[in-house]
């Protein structure tokens, strides 16, 4: 059973000028999308950013690293706004799009607080004992 993180997404739109936010998964899967972006289009854009993480990491040596598993952030900058893109963990990577005038630092910072919530909201504790011992 798959957790209801949209709760986690929407947060992040409380940054003036946010759009929209999914979580992907490494294979492009769409984990969970704000409420704000329909299922469909966010399945569309789950599985290019998926592509978009893999060509960042690709790339890396040309910043002079021989380690992609140093990527951090993704930024894609178009007229109208803005495409973050974020480690959210093991397999995981968040999405959110913003206005062109958005204070990125807030968005960043916001994300960063997103993906820390997420982890807590995916992780689940280890069984407690019955009192029987194996």
């Amino acid at each position: 059973m798959n957790p209801d993180l949209s709760w986690v997404l929407n947060d992040l739109l409380q940054v003036p000028g946010a759009r929209h936010a999914i979580l992907v998964s490494a294979d492009g899967l769409l984990l969970a999308n704000s409420s704000e972006i329909g299922r469909d289009d966010a399945e569309t854009v789950a599985a290019a950013m998926s592509s978009m993480q893999s060509l960042s990491r690709a790339v890396a040596p040309f910043i002079g690293t021989r380690d992609p598993g140093r990527w951090r952030q993704t930024l894609l900058e178009y007229e109208d706004g803005w495409i973050f893109l974020i480690a959210a963990g093991s397999g995981a990577y968040l999405a959110a799009t913003a206005a062109a005038d958005v204070d990125m630092e807030a968005m960043s910072f916001r994300m960063q607080q997103q993906v820390s919530a997420l982890g807590k909201a995916m992780t689940t504790p280890p069984r407690q004992s019955a009192g029987s011992e194996i």
